[in-house]
């Protein structure tokens, strides 16, 4: 038996969340078709979770491709198939990769180690002070925690997850929450998450509420890390002040939880539990044009 599981035509960090409902009463290792063929657009979230998605899967999925023309192309550009080919049965019709895409910085990219979150940093450097400064409108300063965000979130897979994740970085204009230009970071994994992660840190106050939600609570709100060594495990506090001066969203869901930091442009909650479970971390970072520039 194959169950069908169908990709929303917009395919984000909340309309992910459509895909999980309807994998949640579904066994491991049961055959799965995962139809994206009306899918026209995903962020750098959609498409890292989707491949986040196979490797929580006991037999290898299938993933029907986007059927537009414009969509599947995107996809390719961005390095898509060549990941997932790796970890789906693919059908469909996919393009060969013509080229790079300037609005993605870098392409979809596996992160396993030290050495992979270094190399997308160097890649992304240049590109991201360009497209910061001349697209966002934003000063110098922000290169550069750019840069460190970029790598904080991406040594968190190293450090926490237990597994190999993905990352994608892309900058587009945002119509439908902001109308604005944004640049988004996603980092999705299928590790240990959060909780597992902290389970025995030195700084959880022990009491009867210990899940996934008071987990994020405690390292994004409160900073606990479960190393005990000083300023080991404090880079998502970096990642919050980075978010805060340039009024950025940082949103961050692990087991059955999601918290956000909600910058005064947007509507989200701040804690959202009793989500379908999905193992591991998926972290998403949105910095906004400066809406100054607007005026």
């Amino acid at each position: 038996m194959t169950t069908v599981i169908n990709v929303p035509p917009s395919l984000d960090d909340q309309s992910f969340e459509q895909v999980l409902e309807q994998l949640t009463a579904v066994p491991a290792d049961e055959k799965l078709l995962v139809d994206a063929r009306h899918c026209r657009w995903a962020s750098p979230y959609g498409l890292t979770a989707l491949l986040t998605l196979a490797q929580t899967r006991a037999e290898r999925p299938s993933l029907a491709v986007p059927e537009g023309e414009d969509t599947v192309g995107y996809w390719a550009r961005t390095d898509f198939f060549r990941h997932a080919d790796e970890l789906y049965e693919l059908h469909g019709s996919v393009p060969k990769r013509t080229g790079g895409d300037s609005r993605v910085l870098p392409e979809v990219t596996p992160v396993a180690r030290s050495e992979d979150v270094h190399e997308v940093v160097e890649r992304i450097q240049q590109k991201a002070q360009q497209i910061l400064a001349t697209e966002l409108n934003l000063d110098a300063k922000a290169t550069v925690g750019f840069a460190m965000t970029l790598s904080e979130i991406c040594q968190n897979i190293v450090e926490h997850a237990g597994r190999g994740g993905w990352v994608a970085v892309q900058a587009y204009t945002w119509k439908k929450r902001l109308g604005r230009r944004v640049v988004q970071i996603a980092v999705c994994d299928a590790g240990i998450g959060f909780r597992n992660s902290l389970e025995g840190a030195p700084g959880r106050v022990r009491d009867d509420r210990w899940d996934d939600g008071a987990a994020l609570e405690a390292a994004v709100i409160r900073g606990v890390s479960r190393f005990r060594d000083p300023g080991r495990g404090q880079g998502l506090s970096g990642v919050r002040r980075y978010c805060g001066r340039w009024e950025g969203k940082l949103s961050i869901r692990s087991g059955t939880a999601r918290i956000a930091l909600v910058p005064k442009w947007d509507e989200d909650v701040p804690l959202e539990e009793d989500l379908s479970p999905f193992p591991g971390a998926q972290v998403q970072v949105t910095i906004p044009e400066r809406a100054a520039a607007k005026e």
